[in-house]
C-alpha cells in the first residue's frame, strides 16, 4: 500500500515539475538557513559544558554603584578570593586569575622559536581544580606551586616545541626562563582564551595590594561544595563585603558582588566591563533563533499555500478515487506521503547546501562547526525528525482539503475552492500575510541595524584616530629612556607627533577615584584615569574648550596639574568649563607607599571624546602626567609619508629594543574590532532577509500562476471585450498587494518594538527613521508586484481564443 502511495507521489512530482521545483526549492532554502543558524546556536550554547562539575562553579563579579554610574565589572579585588577561601566552608576551591591586559602579547623564546603569543594568565594553585582541563603531558597536581614553572596548552606546545612531550624543557616568556610542568588540552569551548598558565605567586605582587578591597584587578571563581545553596552563600558574602569595602573606600562607590554560573559566562556577559573572556551575546543568539524560526515558518507556509492551491486542480482525481472506494483515511495517507516525499527531497538538498555553506559560515564566525550525517548519528536522527515534523505539519491541511472534496460535485464539473463558493480562502491569504509580515519585519530590522552600525563606525569620536601607529613598549632600555626614544622617533619627517602613556582610545584604561575640594572638604568622585604625557592632546587632536594643555615649559604640570573632560565638569558640579579651572584635586598615587598623594589643580578642560565603544557613555575623565604608567606608544604619521615613517619607526625600535621583535597596529583597528559582532549581525540580517523575501516570492510566483490559471476564461472574455493588458495586470495584482499592505501594518509595530529594545544596549544610538518602515513596505510591495505581474502579463498576453477553448 505504502509503495503505491509513493509511486503515485513520484509520478505527480515528475508531472508537475514547475510546482515541484518551487516547493522543493523554497522548503530546502528555509531548512538550510534553519540548519546553519541552528549549528551556530548550538555551538554558542556549548561553552564550558565540557568541564566536569561545572554546575558548581561560579564567577564572582561586582556591580559598582556611585553617584555618576552603575556598572557591572568583571574584575574584583584580591580580598574577595582570599575571604571566600578562608571564611566560607561552603567554598571547595577558589581561584584568582590575573590576565594579560587586553590584547597584550608575550615574547616567547625556545630554541630557534621567537614569537609573540596572547593568552597568558597567572592563577592560584587551584586553577586546574576549578577548571579540570585534561592533561596531555604531565599532571595538574602541584603544577602551579613553583613560581618558576609554567603549564602550556597543546597548541602552544606544538607551535613552540613541535611534536613530543615538552615537560621538563625550558621556555623564556618575556625574558624570564620557566620550566614546563604540564601540557593541557586546549578547547575552543573554554571561555578563557588561555595559552599558558603561571603561578600567581610568580607575579610578586606587593602584600599590601593583595590585602586591598578596592583594587579591582582579579577574575575570581569559586567552586562550591555539593549541596551548597549559592544564593544563601552570596547573601553572607555580601554582608561581609559591605562591612569591609564601605569604610575603606569612604563611600565614593559601593560594591555588590554577584555569583554568575559558569555556563552563563560566555553568553550573559556582553555588557560587563573589563571582561577578557571569549564572549557571545544571548540577545544575538535569541535573535538568530527567531530568524531561523521565521525562515522555516515562511518556507512551511509557502509549502502549505502552494500545495493547497495545487490541490484544487486534482479535484477530479479525488472524486474518481472516492467513487471506486477510496476512504478518507487512504486519501489522507496518499497526500501526506506526497508531502513527505517532497519534504524528504527538500531535506536532502538542505543537507547538501548546509555542507556546502558551512565552511563559509565557519570562516565568517571564526568557529569550527561540523556537519556530517554519517559521523554524527544525532544529526541524522534530527534530519529524519525534521522530515516527519515539517512534512506532517506542512502537508496535513492540504491533505485534509483534498480528502474532503465531495465526489459527486467535482465529477459534475462544479468549481472547487479551499475557501468555499464565493468565499475568501482565509487560511491561504492569512499565510501570505504572515509570510510578508515576517519579511517586512526582517527588512526593517536590517535597515535599522545597518544605520546603527554605520553610525558606530562614522560618529565623530572627538579625536582623530587616523594614521596613528600604535604599539606597546618593550625592553628596559625603552622604558628607562622613553624621552630619548620619543626624540628619535620625531626625527623622521613623516612623523607628526608621538605620545607615550596609559589610556589611549580603544585600549586599556584605569578606573580610579579622584578627590575634589568643595567647600573646604575633599569629595570623592569615581573617574577614568588617563595617564598621558605632554604630547597626548596634540597627537590625538583633542579640542580644548577651556584653559590650556600640558606644557613642557611649565615643570609643575608633571606633578600638580590635571585636565578633565566636559562630563567631569558636569558630574563634579563645577558648572562651566571656565569655572572648573583652578579647582583643587588630589589623587592617591599608584605606589608602594600607601600614603603617597598627588595634589594639584585643573588647568584645562577638553571636549568629550570617546575612548571606549559607543555602547558606553563617556565617563568623567581625568588626564594627568604620570610616567610610572607608561605602557603604549602612539605615533601620528603624515598621510603622504607613511611608508618612510614606518621604516624609520622600525629602525628606532631596533636601536632601543633589538631583543624584541616589533609588533604594532593602527589605532583605528581597535575601534573596528569593537563592533565586530554588530558588523556580522548586519551581514547576516541582509542575507537572511534576502532569503526570506526570495522564498516568499517563490510561493507568490506559484500562487499568481495558479490565480491566472483559474481565471483564464475570465481573462479571455475581458480581452475580447477590449480590456487593456494593464487593467488585467492590475486585476490580478491588487488582491496580493492588499495582503502585503496588511502584512506591513502588522510588521511595523513589532519591528519598532524589537529594534527599540535592541538599540537600548547602545549609549549612543540613532533614532529609528520613519523612512525605514516606508522603505520596507515599498520594497516588499515592489517585489510582490514584480513577482505577480510576471504571471499576470503572461496571462494577459495569451491569445483569448485559446483561453476560452481550454477546459
Amino acid at each position: 500500500m505504502f509503495q503505491n502511495y509513493f509511486k503515485v507521489a513520484y509520478r505527480n512530482l515528475i508531472r508537475h515539475k514547475g510546482f515541484s521545483f518551487i516547493n522543493i526549492a523554497g522548503l530546502a532554502l528555509g531548512i538550510t538557513a534553519c540548519l546553519l543558524i541552528g549549528l551556530f546556536v548550538v555551538d554558542e550554547l556549548q561553552y564550558d559544558k565540557f568541564l566536569p562539575q561545572g554546575e558548581r562553579v561560579y564567577r564572582v563579579y561586582n556591580q559598582v554603584s556611585s553617584e555618576e554610574a552603575n556598572d557591572v565589572i568583571t574584575s574584583v579585588p584580591p580580598m574577595f578570593g582570599t575571604t571566600l577561601q578562608e571564611s566560607f566552608p561552603e567554598a571547595e576551591t577558589v581561584v584568582r586569575i590575573l590576565m594579560q591586559q587586553w590584547d597584550a602579547q608575550s615574547l616567547v623564546e625556545a630554541g630557534d622559536q621567537r614569537i609573540y603569543e596572547k593568552g597568558g594568565l597567572a592563577a592560584d594553585p587551584g586553577f586546574f581544580q576549578v577548571f579540570p582541563l585534561p592533561f596531555v603531558y604531565g599532571s595538574p597536581e602541584k603544577a602551579l606551586e613553583d613560581p618558576t614553572s609554567v603549564v602550556v596548552s597543546d597548541k602552544f606546545a606544538q607551535k613552540v616545541f613541535g611534536n613530543g612531550d615538552p615537560v621538563g624543557q625550558k621556555v623564556s616568556i618575556n625574558k624570564q626562563t620557566l620550566l614546563v610542568k604540564g601540557v593541557f588540552a586546549s578547547n575552543p569551548k573554554f571561555h578563557l582564551p588561555v595559552n599558558y598558565v603561571r603561578p600567581l605567586a610568580a607575579m610578586e605582587l606587593p602584600p599590601d595590594r593583595m590585602k586591598n578591597w578596592g583594587w579591582q584587578q582579579f577574575y575570581t571563581y569559586v567552586k562550591v561544595k555539593e549541596g551548597t545553596d549559592p544564593a544563601f552563600m552570596l547573601g553572607k558574602f555580601r554582608e561581609l563585603v559591605k562591612k569591609q569595602v564601605d569604610p575603606e573606600t569612604e563611600k565614593p562607590f559601593k560594591y555588590e558582588p554577584f555569583f554568575q554560573p559558569l555556563h552563563q559566562v560566555h553568553l550573559y556577559s556582553a555588557s560587563f566591563k573589563f571582561d577578557q573572556a571569549i564572549r557571545g551575546n544571548i540577545t544575538y543568539v535569541k535573535a538568530l533563533s527567531i530568524i531561523a524560526a521565521f525562515l522555516l515558518l515562511i518556507a512551511c507556509f509557502n509549502f502549505v499555500n502552494l500545495s493547497t492551491a495545487k490541490s484544487l486542480q486534482r479535484a477530479k482525481e479525488v472524486g474518481i478515487r472516492k467513487t471506486i472506494g477510496a476512504s478518507r483515511k487512504q486519501l489522507l495517507l496518499q497526500f501526506l506521503s506526497e508531502t513527505l516525499l517532497l519534504t524528504l527531497i527538500s531535506v536532502v538538498f538542505a543537507a547538501a547546501l548546509t555542507s556546502l555553506f558551512l565552511p563559509w559560515l565557519n570562516t565568517f564566525t571564526e568557529k569550527e562547526m561540523t556537519f556530517n550525517v554519517f559521523s554524527q548519528p544525532a544529526l541524522l536522527l534530527l534530519l529524519l525528525a525534521l522530515v516527519l515534523v515539517v512534512g506532517i505539519l506542512a502537508g496535513l491541511y492540504p491533505a485534509l482539503v483534498l480528502a474532503g472534496f465531495k465526489p459527486v460535485a467535482v465529477l459534475k464539473g462544479a468549481a472547487v475552492s479551499d475557501g468555499g463558493p464565493g468565499k475568501t480562502p482565509w487560511l491561504r491569504h492569512g499565510l501570505i500575510v504572515v509570510q510578508f509580515a515576517l519579511s517586512i519585519f526582517l527588512i526593517i530590522s536590517a535597515l535599522v541595524v545597518y544605520r546603527q552600525v554605520e553610525f558606530l563606525h562614522n560618529k565623530d569620536l572627538g579625536f582623530n584616530k587616523d594614521q596613528i601607529l600604535f604599539f606597546p613598549m618593550r625592553g628596559e632600555n625603552m622604558f628607562t629612556n622613553y624621552e630619548t626614544f620619543k626624540r628619535e622617533l620625531l626625527k623622521s619627517p613623516g612623523v607628526a607627533n608621538v605620545s607615550i602613556g596609559y589610556g589611549f582610545p580603544g585600549d586599556a584604561t584605569a578606573g580610579d577615584a579622584i578627590e575634589v575640594l568643595k567647600n573646604g572638604e575633599w569629595v570623592h568622585h569615581s573617574v577614568t584615569q588617563l595617564m598621558v604625557d605632554h604630547d597626548y592632546i596634540n597627537t590625538l587632536g583633542l579640542q580644548m574648550v577651556a584653559g590650556r594643555p600640558f606644557s613642557k615649559d611649565r615643570p609643575t604640570d608633571k606633578d600638580a596639574a590635571f585636565i578633565i573632560n566636559e562630563t567631569a565638569v558636569r558630574d563634579m558640579g563645577f558648572g562651566t568649563p571656565e569655572k572648573a579651572l583652578g579647582q583643587k584635586m588630589e589623587w592617591k598615587v599608584w605606589s608602594d607607599k600607601p600614603d603617597s598623594l598627588k595634589r594639584g589643580e585643573v588647568i584645562g578642560v577638553v571636549k568629550d571624546f570617546h575612548f571606549k565603544s559607543l555602547f558606553d557613555k563617556v565617563d568623567p575623565t581625568v588626564l594627568q602626567i604620570f610616567p610610572g604608567a607608561n605602557w603604549k606608544v602612539a605615533v601620528k604619521l603624515k598621510s603622504d609619508q607613511v611608508e618612510g615613517a614606518m621604516s624609520h619607526v622600525k629602525n628606532v625600535w631596533d636601536d632601543f629594543s633589538p631583543e624584541y621583535p616589533m609588533e604594532y597596529k593602527f589605532m583605528d583597528e581597535n575601534f573596528e574590532v569593537m563592533y565586530k559582532a554588530e558588523d556580522k549581525l548586519r551581514s547576516l540580517l541582509w542575507i537572511f532577509t534576502g532569503l526570506a523575501i526570495f522564498v516568499g516570492c517563490l510561493g507568490l510566483f506559484g500562487l499568481a500562476a495558479y490565480a491566472a490559471e483559474r481565471r483564464k476564461k475570465e481573462i479571455g472574455i475581458r480581452k475580447i471585450l477590449g480590456a487593456e493588458t494593464s487593467s488585467i495586470v492590475t486585476l490580478l495584482s491588487k488582491d496580493f498587494l492588499k495582503l502585503v499592505l496588511i502584512a506591513g501594518l502588522l510588521a511595523v509595530p513589532l519591528a519598532w518594538y524589537a529594534m527599540s529594545k535592541w538599540l537600548e544596549d547602545f549609549a549612543y544610538r540613532i533614532e529609528i527613521p520613519v523612512w525605514a518602515f516606508l522603505a520596507a513596505f515599498a520594497l516588499a510591495a515592489l517585489v510582490a508586484f514584480l513577482t505577480v505581474s510576471y504571471q499576470a502579463l503572461k496571462a494577459a498576453t495569451l491569445n483569448p481564443v485559446k483561453n476560452l477553448r481550454m477546459d
